[in-house]
């Protein structure tokens, strides 16, 4: 079971952990045992996750979801399995954890006088400045 928040726990079965041969350095051990975990979790078919949770979920740009709004996570950074275990249930929970609660919406507002001012004192400025670095044109003989 993964806990995410106090009223949110993932059950067992609604994941799906595999063991594989971590790649990068260990030494002979890496070619011998299986210490890298890929968590699967499917975002659709969880009974916990309230609808509003997996819609942002699967909206999320995160290359750890798939189209179809699988959860791929990778976790090979311990070389013990059951660290890197941990390490993958605790990546899914933040992941989760971050869509919780919906995102504030945006009050537009608009720019104050003061601010329109300075921009505007800018746009002169450097207008003013690339007019000085015009070469002067020939004056013509009248």
């Amino acid at each position: 079971m993964i806990a995410v928040n106090e009223r949110i726990v993932i059950p067992d079965n609604e994941i799906l952990e595999t063991a594989m041969r971590a790649s990068g350095p260990g030494g002979q051990n890496v070619n011998k045992v299986s210490t890298a975990i890929e968590l699967r979790f499917f975002i659709w078919s969880s009974a916990v996750l309230p609808d509003a949770v997996k819609q942002r979920l699967a909206k999320k740009s995160d290359r750890r979801i798939t189209a179809a709004g699988e959860i791929i996570i990778q976790a090979q950074r311990f070389r013990s399995q059951e660290q890197n275990r941990e390490d993958a249930r605790k990546r899914l929970a933040a992941l989760i954890q971050g869509v919780i609660e919906p995102p504030k919406p945006r009050l537009a507002t608009k720019p104050t006088r003061a601010s329109q001012r300075r921009r505007l004192e800018n746009k002169r400025v450097h207008g003013t400045l690339k007019q000085q670095r015009k070469s002067p044109r020939p004056m013509s003989d009248e």
